[in-house]
């Protein structure tokens, strides 16, 4: 370290330039303190978890330091992969248990399914430990071999297993399926290298090009690789569309375009987003959105147009540093502004759109599109607001410890299960018996709510993440009406003053 801190002053003592000047200030008090500080100090923690890691967090909320451990996770991410036992687990104090195992993992080759409980781990019992005790007991379990203590639903003593981690896929489309004939519902939770092709398969498996539409849900997705976000996109727009366009201090600007590839799918589509739909995410929208390829709806997303460069260091640790700005086909960026931060003055317009932060911007028909920081959806549909109790027993994972406690007595239950009051009243009872009011004006007004989080969480442990998801997904108002806006997609996507619009306008 020593050298590139002051390898670069002159032979009459004056540093030769800037940076240098900033290192050897660095240096000098880092000395006093490595010197001075009532105890000797570990110079990976000062420096790397201090010093680098304060660095860019003054600079924007993107960039970020990764110690060995995290950058080879953040590797693992990238291929769609981690290392461990392929469970999904739901976890709260006292309770673990098994959601979902991936096909061919250590927990399916065990036998492991929907529903078990996972009451000990490498001797530890679970019911013993604090949150906090427990979440650092499952991580440390999942790199090396573990033996676990399950109880099997409707059993009530324990069976010993013994699992060795391996690498376990880790899907990006986690939810497909037919939601009504000839319109397919596909989510995507990120965007990594395998995700053009799981959306294929996915969509191939439920009619491909004979479909009549495609509902493709990004809410909650935060993004990933932009190579991705280009190979989905390449599967609804013709080939050599302009994509976005990214420019940073250091790199000329360039142009993304789509792919000319083996397989496209030419149905009407439309897009669900929220606040929570960001970066690679938001280039799908923008693109798809402009194009005037799909309708979008849902909520404005959430405000992420800059690029993050991965780079590996020494000793196999890594950073991911924002070097770039990205610029969807009209021009407009996605980014929204971040007070007290280095993004607190991006640019609105890319030069394509003449650099004018008050450019206006338009869709391939004409249909005006704003540039305030995120994706605005061409039809607003807000989420379901939920009652303060009913979030409560969300958060305690209230639905999911009776779904457990109800299986145990009621083993044969399958997807076709459907709460009743008898159900309804045992739940009532589970409440009372932790303790937790049941205030009489949202337990009547939250009936139906409360059947289909029963439903959910008793079907997810009885046949897996797969069938409750489905019935989740279903039952959401979002999705319901963005269904229905299928009929008057180009209705809605007319710019104004077509013969559409007229025809809406009539209408």
């Amino acid at each position: 370290m020593g050298g590139s801190l002051f390898g670069q002053a002159d032979t009459a003592g004056t540093p030769a330039d800037d940076l240098t000047r900033q290192s050897l200030k660095f240096a000098e008090i880092y000395g006093k303190v490595e010197r001075n500080y009532l105890a000797p100090i570990d110079p990976d923690q000062t420096i790397l978890n201090g010093a680098v890691r304060g660095l860019l967090s003054s600079l924007d909320p993107f960039s970020a330091f990764f110690d060995r451990d995290q950058f080879e996770m953040l590797q693992q991410q990238a291929r769609g992969q981690t290392k461990g036992f392929g469970s999904i687990l739901y976890v709260q104090t006292g309770k673990v248990v098994i959601l979902q195992t991936a096909q061919g993992s250590p927990s399916e080759r065990a036998g492991l399914g929907p529903g078990d409980e996972i009451v000990e781990v490498n001797g530890t019992r679970i019911d013993r430990l604090d949150f906090q005790s427990l979440i650092q007991v499952l991580e440390r379990a999942r790199s090396q071999r573990v033996h676990l203590g399950v109880i099997h639903p409707g059993q009530l003593v324990s069976q010993d297993f013994v699992l060795n981690p391996a690498e376990v896929a880790l899907p990006t489309v986690d939810k497909a399926f037919l939601y009504a004939p000839g319109i397919a519902y596909v989510h995507l939770t990120g965007f990594e290298e395998k995700t053009p092709q799981e959306v294929v398969d996915a969509v191939t498996r439920m009619g491909g090009p004979a479909l009549k539409g495609i509902l493709l849900d990004l809410r909650d997705n935060h993004g990933g690789m932009v190579e991705s976000a280009l190979g989905v996109v390449s599967l609804f727009l013709k080939p050599d569309a302009l994509v976005l366009t990214v420019r940073g201090r250091r790199e000329p600007e360039k142009s993304y375009r789509t792919i000319a590839g083996s397989t496209h799918f030419d149905v009407p589509l439309v897009v669900l987003v929220n606040a929570n739909t960001a970066s690679a995410a938001e280039v799908v929208t923008a693109a798809l959105q402009e194009h005037d390829r799909a309708l979008i709806a849902g909520e404005p997303t959430f405000g992420k147009g800059v690029v993050e460069s991965v780079m590996g260091l020494s000793e196999k640790t890594g950073l991911a540093l924002t070097t770039a700005q990205y610029f969807t086909p009209s021009g407009r960026s996605i980014q929204r502004p971040l007070p007290g931060t280095a993004l607190a003055g991006v640019e609105l317009a890319s030069s394509r759109a003449g650099g004018n932060q008050r450019a206006l911007f338009h869709t391939d028909d004409g249909r005006p599109i704003t540039a305030a920081g995120g994706v605005t959806p061409d039809v607003a549909i807000p989420a379901p607001e939920i009652d303060p109790w009913a979030t409560f027993l969300n958060q305690r994972g209230i639905f999911t410890s009776f779904a457990s406690s109800y299986l145990t007595l009621h083993s044969r239950v399958d997807r076709s299960f459907q709460p009743d009051t008898q159900v309804l009243s045992s739940f009532q009872e589970y409440l009372s018996r932790r303790q937790i009011r049941a205030p009489e004006e949202y337990w009547k007004g939250d009936q139906d709510y409360l059947k289909l989080r029963i439903r959910t969480e008793v079907v997810t442990l009885a046949e897996g993440l797969e069938a409750g998801d489905e019935i989740e997904t279903r039952a959401d108002p979002q999705v319901e009406k963005a269904v229905t806006l299928f009929p008057r997609i180009a209705h809605l996507l007319a710019a104004p003053g077509s013969s559409h619009a007229k025809r809406t306008a009539k209408e």
